[in-house]
């Protein structure tokens, strides 16, 4: 089974993207539905996608999972929950388990060490507790707290989003020995996914990202790295062939074992939304 362990979809009318902000991001203020994005996943061979929030929003969540629970290549969602929220167990066990793992924007946060306040390790505490995973969504910045949250919580397992975001272009800062660190523990996996977005939209050659993928092979083995395709995010530097054509690039010197992890292995047996087949790509 060939996976995109990320995308996103979103209806305006109904639910706002408050992280939509200024002219940057006047070619993403539009519907973004499964019915565009369904030809381009049968383009390039994907059976099974990861649908991930792009809100702080439990109705968001609720709209995510009646999607997945409809026909399509939806398998999972990693929604949104409060994990400062005594009820959180309660919230989690009252969610199907098409809600594979939560996600929040930490990146957003003006704490750098949101991540490790007690408030929020004994939510990660409770999402293991669940069964779900834990999707990081953080820069550079938040990186050393991603690590400490991921060591006081073994028994839950993370998944670093877009590779922890580095800035491509701009320095290393400390990413890839922060990336190196996260992927010293068995627990933590690493979506190839948004690097096109942190580069510069306009004038990104592959060469400049390839190096950053190719770290995140390197660090984690291809047994803990997803492909996902952060659509329609994306589509402010490449369209989704490219981003595609990208991640097959960055995989082609593995083995066809480790290309199938890569494109679906590593994510359905993270996600827990089905056995692997093909994934060569």
């Amino acid at each position: 089974m060939r996976i995109d362990a990320h995308h996103h979809l979103w209806d305006l009318s109904r639910r706002p993207q408050p992280w939509m902000t200024g002219p940057w991001a006047d070619p993403l203020r539009r519907d973004h539905t499964l019915a565009e994005l369904v030809p381009q996943l049968a383009a390039h061979r994907i059976d099974a996608t990861v649908l991930v929030q792009s809100s702080s929003s439990a109705e968001e969540t609720a709209e995510l999972l009646t999607v997945a629970a409809g026909p399509g290549p939806v398998r999972g969602v990693v929604g949104w929950a409060d994990l400062t929220d005594p009820a959180l167990p309660a919230t989690l066990a009252a969610h199907p388990p098409a809600l594979v793992g939560l996600r929040h924007q930490v990146q957003d946060e003006p704490d750098p060490d949101w991540l490790i306040r007690p408030g929020v390790l004994r939510g990660l505490r409770a999402v293991a507790a669940a069964g779900r995973v834990y999707d990081l969504l953080v820069t550079p910045r938040e990186l050393p707290a991603a690590l400490a949250a991921a060591r006081a919580v073994p028994e839950l397992a993370f998944v670093l989003d877009h590779a922890g975001k580095p800035a491509v272009g701009g320095g290393d800062a400390g990413w890839a020995a922060a990336l190196t660190a996260l992927a010293a523990l068995p627990h933590v996996s690493c979506k190839l996914s948004g690097l096109v977005t942190e580069a510069d939209w306009t004038h990104w050659r592959p060469g400049q990202l390839l190096p950053y993928a190719r770290h995140v092979l390197d660090a984690f083995g291809p047994d803990r790295v997803l492909f996902g395709s952060d659509w329609p995010v994306c589509t402010l530097a490449a369209d989704y062939a490219t981003v595609h054509t990208l991640a097959e690039t960055a995989t082609a010197h593995l083995t066809a074992a480790e290309r199938a992890a890569v494109f679906g292995g590593t994510a359905a047996r993270v996600y827990g939304i089905g056995e692997t087949g093909d994934g060569a790509g």
